[in-house]
């Protein structure tokens, strides 16, 4: 199948699964992952009217989005992948959403380089569910703290979490855990599931879906 016809499947299996949630149509945005993909695969995809797309790492999406966002209006470009402090100025140059905070020397570095630039990036907590030591995020337990340094301290406006469940797990009670975190940091928006689980986060309430190999194919 063409990249067309698997976006056309994705985006059918979201709005399937947000009516068995009994949610809302749209409720659950799709974040296409163009990560290792160059700027002439992601073309149709964006011609296709996708607009919102996540990449893992800052050097790699510099080779290629700058050029595509001139091309197209509307685009918004989520960092999913670790960030290194050293990249925070480069990051949030780039970057619409980062969703990857996950200690406080990165939480000052983005703050420090969006009040540098004047730009207002929109930001979510990394939770490491599985306490994953290859893993990058916050510990669930310091999940509320973390949020809390964010806001108060550095000043930066988190409006959600965001998590990557072990892939031997089942990923249901992570999504869950994540959702729990989120009420009791007063956070709306769960950006969780990929691929292989997408379906299962729009049951448990995710906003935004990362998915990439469904659409663009194994890498």
């Amino acid at each position: 199948m063409s990249v067309e016809d698997n976006l056309r499947e994705v985006r059918e299996r979201i709005a399937a699964a947000e009516q068995a949630a009994d949610r809302a149509p749209g409720s659950a945005l799709l974040v296409a992952v163009s990560k290792t993909f160059d700027a002439d695969a992601i073309r149709p995809v964006i011609a296709c009217g996708q607009r919102l797309f996540g990449e893992n790492r800052v050097q790699e999406a510099q080779g290629k989005w700058p050029e595509l966002k001139t091309e197209t209006d509307g685009i918004e470009l989520h960092l999913i992948g670790p960030l290194q402090s050293n990249k925070a100025a480069d990051a949030v140059a780039l970057f619409d959403v980062i969703q990857t905070i996950d200690r406080p020397k990165i939480a000052k570095a983005v703050a420090e380089e969006a009040k540098r630039q004047g730009k207002a990036v929109r930001l979510y907590v990394q939770v490491n569910t599985g306490l994953e030591p290859q893993k990058a995020g916050i510990a669930p337990e310091e999940t509320e703290d973390f949020v809390r340094f964010c806001r108060e301290e550095a000043g930066l406006p988190v409006e959600g979490l965001m998590c990557i469940p072990p892939a031997d797990e089942n990923p249901g009670p992570h999504f869950a855990l994540l959702d729990k975190l989120a009420r009791a940091c007063g956070l709306t928006k769960l950006s969780m599931g990929m691929s292989g689980d997408f379906e299962t986060a729009i049951a448990f309430g995710a906003t935004s879906v990362r998915v990439g190999s469904a659409i663009f194919g194994s890498r």
